[in-house]
């Protein structure tokens, strides 16, 4: 498989990482629209939030809880956004179920 999120987590490409478990995968967007711009993947190849099916419970509440962590971590107590684009209409430009974290900023409505 040809995935670009998935050479990021085996480490064939390079990134800004800041934190990684067994389940899922953390690192810095290179093109950041927020002064915060996380993005959360899992180690599970999962092409979008379609593919998702009730298995994977866990692991989406895992990264939901764990959003909570990152958004204290980078001090966004006075708020924050998380989005999941979902195929090309949505915006999604990389077949991996991903969430951007975004924040350090007031973020606008509506958001596209």
């Amino acid at each position: 498989m040809d995935c670009l999120f998935c050479s990021i987590i085996s480490g064939e490409i390079p990134s800004s990482k800041v934190y990684e478990d067994d389940l899922i995968y953390v690192f810095k967007d290179i093109d950041p629209q927020a002064p915060v711009h996380l993005l959360i993947i899992p180690k599970l190849h999962i092409d979008s939030l379609d593919e998702v099916e009730e298995e994977h419970r866990e692991l989406l509440s895992h990264i939901l809880l764990k959003v909570k962590d990152l958004a204290k971590e980078f001090n966004l107590e006075k708020g924050y956004r998380l989005v999941a684009n979902t195929k090309e209409e949505g915006g999604q430009s990389v077949a991996h179920l991903h969430f951007h974290l975004l924040g350090g900023r007031s973020m606008q409505w509506p958001p596209g």
